[in-house]
């Protein structure tokens, strides 16, 4: 430091920090609900849970891992039976569902494989791009010009009539 510092100009820091002073004696009232919702409501829940858990042991159900059964086709039901058609619909509309995240997780592949490979990527990507054009073919031929308002009623009706369309060209 220079000889001519000045030490009521900038006096040295305080070795420790200072405490505040409090301006009232009254406790802090954000401090006070916090940790009442703590004690009325946290910890009795997570309590509670933790017990549940601890007798359900390896019988745990994870929400993500939903297996239904499969229900029988519209073709199956009989005629009137209104649950059975019910029971078909949400089966197509799970199918539905799952094979277009088959395509999407397809799609993602050979855009994966595009960006790696640049320019050459038709030579390169031969395998996910043939796997793409497959599987968007398949779901055209399923799911394709249903319009806004797909069900499995319609999707029927378009599989027996092209089975017919095929029938008259042999």
């Amino acid at each position: 430091m220079p000889k001519d510092y000045d030490k009521d100009a900038y006096p040295e820091p305080p070795r420790q920090t200072p405490l505040v002073d409090k301006q009232t004696a009254l406790p802090n009232p954000a401090l006070i609900l916090s940790k009442l919702f703590y004690y009325s409501v946290d910890l009795p829940v997570t309590t509670f849970r933790g017990v549940i858990e601890g007798i359900q042991g390896d019988k745990k159900s994870h929400y993500y891992h939903q297996a239904f059964r499969r229900v029988p086709e519209l073709t199956e039901c009989q005629e009137g039976d209104y649950l059975c058609y019910y029971e078909a619909e949400m089966q197509w509309r799970r199918d539905y569902k799952v094979d277009q995240e088959i395509v999407k997780v397809i799609q993602e592949r050979l855009r994966a494989c595009q960006q790696r490979e640049g320019h050459s990527y038709k030579q390169n990507c031969g395998i996910e791009l043939q796997q793409f054009n497959q599987v968007s073919k398949a779901f055209h031929s399923r799911y394709g010009d249903l319009g806004a308002y797909a069900s499995s009623r319609k999707c029927l009706m378009k599989q027996k009539e092209r089975m017919m369309e095929e029938a008259q060209k042999a």
